[in-house]
C-alpha cells in the first residue's frame, strides 16, 4: 500500500489533500474553541466586579511608582533634596496628568535632573560615529541646547497627557451623568449611584469609573460628602467637573433634589459637548485651506500660466530680439 501511494501520483495527492483536510478542520476547531473561550472570558471580566479592576491597575501603577520612590527614597537620603521650591504646583499638574503619588513631584525634579545629563551624554557618544571631530563651539552648543530640551520635555509631556485625560473625562463625563440621573431616580443615594456608576463605566470610560470608585472609598472610609466630592474635583483636574461637585455640595447643604440638579447639568454637558463638536466642524474649512494653498494653489497657477509662458518664450521673446 505504501509503495502504491508512493509510486502513483494519484494515490499521493489523494494522501496529501487528506492530510491537509483534517489539519485544516482540526485548525478550525481550535480556534472556534480558542475564541469561544476568548469570548466567554471577556464577558465573564465585563461582569466581573468593578473595583478588582481598578484595584489591579491601580496595582500595577503602585509597582511601578514605588519602583521610582525607592530610587528618590535612596537618593535623598544620600543628602540630594529633590523637593521643589513650587512642589504644590508640580503636583496639582502631575494630579491633572493622572499621577497621583505623593512622590510624583520629587520623581518628576529626578526625571527633568536625569534628562539634562542623558541628552546632552547621548550626543557625545554619538560624537564618536561621526568621520569628522565636531568643533568645541559646536559640542557646547549642542549640549546646551539639548539640556534645555531636557529640562521642557518632562513638562510638555505632562501637559500633552493632562490635556488627553482631561479632553477624555470631558468627553464621558455626560454619559456618566446620565446613567447616574437614572440611579437616582430609580431611588439609590448619592454613594450609592456613584458606586453603580463607577462599576458600569469601568470599560468604556474607566478614567471616570475610577475616579467615582476612589470617591465612594472615600465615603465608606469615614470622609463626609462634602469632603470626598472635593477630593474628586482636585483629583479629576477639570473644570466641569469641579462645577458638578459644587452643585452637588450645595443640592446636598440646601436639600434640593438631586435628581432636578443632575438633569439641568447633565442638559449643560450635553450642549456645552455639541458646541464644542460645531466649533471643530467650523475650523475644518480653515484647517484644509492650508494644504490647498500649500499644495494645490502652485500647481493650479502653473497649469493655467504654462501655455502662455510657452507662447511668450517661443513668439514673444524672439520677435522683441528680432525688433532689435
Amino acid at each position: 500500500m505504501i509503495d502504491l501511494i508512493v509510486s502513483n501520483w494519484v494515490f499521493r495527492t489523494g494522501v496529501l489533500l487528506a492530510i491537509f483536510a483534517i489539519v485544516a478542520v482540526g485548525a478550525a476547531v481550535l480556534v472556534n474553541y480558542l475564541t469561544t473561550r476568548v469570548s466567554v472570558s471577556r464577558d465573564l471580566r465585563s461582569m466581573k466586579d468593578t473595583g478588582s479592576i481598578i484595584s489591579e491597575e491601580g496595582l500595577a501603577h503602585k509597582n511601578r511608582q514605588s519602583a521610582w520612590a525607592k530610587i528618590v527614597e535612596r537618593i535623598e537620603a544620600s543628602g540630594l533634596n529633590l523637593a521643589d521650591s513650587n512642589n504644590s504646583e508640580i503636583a496639582k499638574s502631575l494630579r491633572s496628568a493622572g499621577y497621583m503619588s505623593p512622590s510624583a513631584p520629587r520623581i518628576y525634579t529626578l526625571i527633568r535632573l536625569l534628562m539634562i545629563f542623558i541628552l546632552p551624554g547621548l550626543f557625545l557618544i554619538a560624537t564618536f560615529t561621526f568621520s569628522e571631530a565636531p568643533s568645541i563651539l559646536r559640542l557646547y552648543i549642542s549640549c546646551a541646547v539639548l539640556a534645555v530640551i531636557g529640562i521642557y520635555a518632562p513638562n510638555l509631556y505632562v501637559r500633552i497627557k493632562a490635556s488627553g485625560r482631561r479632553r477624555e473625562i470631558i468627553n464621558g463625563f455626560p454619559d456618566s451623568l446620565d446613567l447616574m440621573l437614572v440611579c437616582v431616580e430609580a431611588g439609590l443615594g448619592l454613594e450609592s449611584a456613584l458606586d453603580r456608576v463607577s462599576r458600569e463605566m469601568a470599560i468604556s470610560h474607566p478614567l471616570i469609573a475610577s475616579l467615582f470608585s476612589e470617591t465612594v472609598l472615600l465615603m465608606r472610609a469615614g470622609a463626609s460628602r462634602d469632603e470626598a466630592l472635593r477630593k474628586l474635583a482636585d483629583n479629576a483636574g477639570v473644570d466641569e467637573i469641579r462645577s458638578f461637585t459644587t452643585l452637588l455640595i450645595q443640592s446636598d447643604k440646601l436639600g434640593t433634589s438631586i435628581a432636578t440638579t443632575l438633569r439641568v447639568y447633565s442638559a449643560e454637558m450635553r450642549e456645552a459637548r455639541r458646541l464644542r463638536a460645531e466649533e471643530k466642524a467650523h475650523r475644518l474649512p480653515v484647517l484644509i485651506s492650508i494644504p490647498l494653498v500649500v499644495c494645490m494653489l502652485p500647481t493650479m497657477i502653473g497649469v493655467l500660466a504654462l501655455p502662455a509662458v510657452v507662447l511668450t518664450v517661443r513668439d514673444v521673446f524672439p520677435s522683441m530680439l528680432g525688433g532689435g
